[in-house]
């Protein structure tokens, strides 16, 4: 919606019965199929010959990572598929280090970035002896996860080991038949029947809270970005769902000397911890992708649409109105989902897309679907609460559409 509103025509590929579909900002959808995701990516952008692709999470990212070594194999380097890639991404040379936490905690440390002390953990052994070495509490991260999905802080020695051992396994057949049954999502399919194993590396655990930073960048050169506080997430582990923006040196710093180091182009977020007591910012890991602040426009040098879109077109920069004079942003539909009665849906800036109200009621109705009954109480008050100040008629009819549904 932001890069639409930024002068981009803006095409997807996702899933079937995805919510992308219900927003009228996407001019076109293509099927994305897990069983043969990279031939529906190659599908889409001999379709769309798009200038850029933006991912929206780690598993489109490394498709097209592979689909960018399957056209190098087959001798296509100045094909269309591998010039796009490379716009969208920097230099390939960084593919491999971007999901590779702890040869990318090495980088930063050559950068002269802070960052903990990080290993692959291979075995038990190695567990055990990382343990030995650096103590407890420590962090352990499967490569490949995103959203808190594969992290584990973990206190003792036996939480270590449990906490490897899941860490580490292949998806179970199970969780892979529901998903592509159910949810029409194939991705786990041929992790679980190959018995593919993640790779787990450990972290020293930096005591103090979270922070992340967004940007929009070029050829190795920040464009613009965007750096949080986290002030409430979903789950310990999870996602953020109220961000305070801020101004922290130390964190922009650190992002400029890895897009410079890694050459990256496109959306990236860095995720760092704000140490207790001193506020020094470490880094703990990159995204390859862009985050769920991406969108927010908040003026010059803070609207990575608008800047993207510009260096794209060869156009000065025209960044849009900001959505919010605050620094505080209650994300929608992470902060309703993890509580309909937070302070912050009403003092701070509560992200709702109200020009989209198919997409606010598809989002309000994920919240409840793991529920098989929902009290009709419980949907006048989630309705109420994400209530935007002065309500459109549009808006009155299909909240009370969905509210009915």
């Amino acid at each position: 919606m932001a890069l639409a509103d930024a002068g981009c025509e803006v095409e997807a590929v996702c899933p079937p019965r995805h919510p992308l579909s219900k927003i009228k900002a996407v001019r076109a959808t293509a099927v994305y199929s897990g069983f043969s995701p990279l031939r529906s990516f190659a599908k889409a952008i001999a379709a769309a010959n798009p200038d850029l692709i933006v991912p929206g999470d780690d598993l489109a990212t490394r498709h097209l990572h592979h689909l960018y070594r399957r056209e190098l194999e087959q001798g296509r380097k100045d094909g269309t598929i591998c010039r796009v890639i490379e716009n969208s991404f920097g230099a390939p040379e960084s593919f491999p280090i971007v999901f590779e936490r702890a040869a990318f905690m090495r980088l930063a440390q050559e950068e002269g970035v802070r960052a903990p002390k990080s290993a692959v953990i291979g075995s038990l052994a190695e567990l055990r002896n990382w343990a030995a070495e650096t103590g407890f509490p420590t962090v352990l991260k499967a490569d490949g996860t995103s959203g808190g999905d594969g992290v584990r802080m973990v206190r003792t020695p036996e939480e270590a080991e449990r906490a490897f051992g899941k860490l580490e396994a292949p998806p179970l057949l199970a969780r892979a038949a529901k998903r592509a049954l159910v949810d029409q999502d194939k991705t786990l399919v041929w992790p679980s029947l190959l018995r593919r194993r993640s790779v787990v590396s450990a972290q020293t655990y930096i005591a103090g809270h979270e922070a992340t930073s967004t940007v929009a960048c070029w050829k190795g050169k920040v464009l613009a970005g965007l750096h949080f506080e986290v002030i409430n997430k979903k789950y310990a582990a999870g996602p953020a769902t109220v961000m305070r923006l801020v101004e922290h040196a130390e964190m922009q710093m650190a992002v400029e000397k890895m897009v410079r180091r890694l050459q990256l182009s496109g959306l990236h977020g860095f995720d760092f911890m704000l140490e207790t007591g001193t506020g020094h910012a470490y880094l703990i890991e990159i995204n390859p992708r862009t985050t769920q602040v991406g969108h927010l426009t908040l003026g010059l040098g803070r609207d990575l649409p608008a800047a993207l879109t510009a260096i794209l077109s060869g156009s000065p920069v025209q960044p849009a109105a900001k959505v919010t004079d605050g620094d505080t942003v209650a994300l929608f539909p992470q902060e309703w989902m993890r509580d309909p009665a937070s302070a912050f849906i009403r003092s701070a800036y509560h992200d709702v897309p109200w020009q989209e109200p198919a997409l606010v009621r598809a989002c309000m109705q994920q919240a409840f679907k793991p529920k098989r009954f929902v009290p009709r109480k419980s949907w006048e008050q989630a309705v109420w609460s994400v209530r935007p100040p002065k309500r459109s008629s549009l808006i009155n009819a299909e909240l009370s559409k969905s509210q009915h549904e």
